[in-house]
């Protein structure tokens, strides 16, 4: 049997967020049985804890969807580097400092406990940057439920941009137009086909926040996901690209999930020097919810 823990993240209530399944010790699983756990687990991502291979880092993480592993994700991130630094630390306040070892790259965390409250915060391992897929705006609205006219706001315009992941980012003209967007088949898996991704990511000012979001990807076997860690950073590419990003440092509080009922806070700090983006760092909270065990699948 294996040990594992599950978390909110990107909130400080319990039942709300992004829900996160962690199982430690896996050093024994091939990724087939890392697969079929997380197919049992069934939420947006599973994180997988293995020692190190080099002993200054905390741990080496794979994550898996339900349908296949991803190099780099946002919320496992924070959920295991809290779980896994709260663990070292005991109770009471504290500060930490940790590296872990995901399949895109060494990903520093800083984890925190204050008043009761648990906060990290990671900075990408890839800056992202642009890469090919463009579709037109008439086919983006027809696989997303939505008139040609409500895609875009201002100087934001759709885009596909990579960090690891990629994704087609979809500006939306309101947050009317959010809450009525839907994947809509067949149009759906034809607009990703042409842009080359599984996910798409639609944003539009926000009223208490800069800006809302929603993150639709069943084809990855996820209808919809209430936080994404790793679309919110490489979303600093697609700000650059609009022009939304001044030189130094740019701060943004960022809300998802509102619609799914399970309501997300990110906060995305973006370095820009020359024109370009230099780094981004993502940070949110999480609550402990469950541990548990879990028998090992055949090999």
């Amino acid at each position: 049997m294996l040990e594992f823990c599950t978390l909110d993240v990107f909130t400080t209530q319990a039942f709300a967020g992004n829900p996160l399944a962690v199982v430690l010790g896996a050093d024994g699983l091939t990724t087939a049985q890392m697969q079929t756990i997380a197919r049992e687990f069934n939420l947006s991502e599973t994180i997988f804890v293995m020692a190190p291979r080099d002993p200054a880092h905390r741990a080496k993480v794979r994550i898996f969807f339900p349908t296949a592993e991803i190099p780099f994700a946002g919320h496992p991130t924070i959920g295991c580097a809290i779980l896994l630094a709260s663990m070292d630390a005991g109770p009471g306040d504290f500060t930490r400092h940790l590296v872990l070892e995901e399949e895109a790259g060494l990903v520093p965390v800083t984890v925190w406990r204050k008043g009761g409250v648990m906060e990290a915060e990671f900075t990408a391992p890839v800056v992202p940057h642009g890469t090919e897929g463009v579709v037109a705006e008439d086919r983006l609205a027809a696989a997303l439920g939505l008139l040609p006219g409500d895609i875009r706001f201002g100087a934001h315009r759709p885009g596909v941009w990579q960090g690891g992941p990629r994704f087609l980012y979809v500006p939306v003209a309101s947050l009317a137009v959010l809450g009525r967007a839907r994947a809509m088949q067949p149009h759906w898996d034809a607009v990703m086909e042409a842009a080359g991704v599984d996910s798409a990511y639609l944003y539009t000012p926000g009223a208490e926040c800069d800006f809302r979001a929603r993150m639709f990807s069943p084809t990855a076997g996820i209808p919809e996901d209430p936080a994404t860690g790793s679309a919110t950073a490489i979303l600093a590419a697609q700000l650059r690209a609009s022009g939304a990003l001044a030189e130094g440092i740019n701060r943004f509080h960022l809300r998802q999930g509102v619609e799914m009922g399970r309501a997300s806070d990110l906060f995305m700090t973006v370095d820009m020097a020359g024109g370009a983006v230099q780094a981004v760092r993502i940070r949110g909270a999480a609550v402990p919810l469950s541990e548990g065990r879990i028998a090992v699948p055949q090999a």
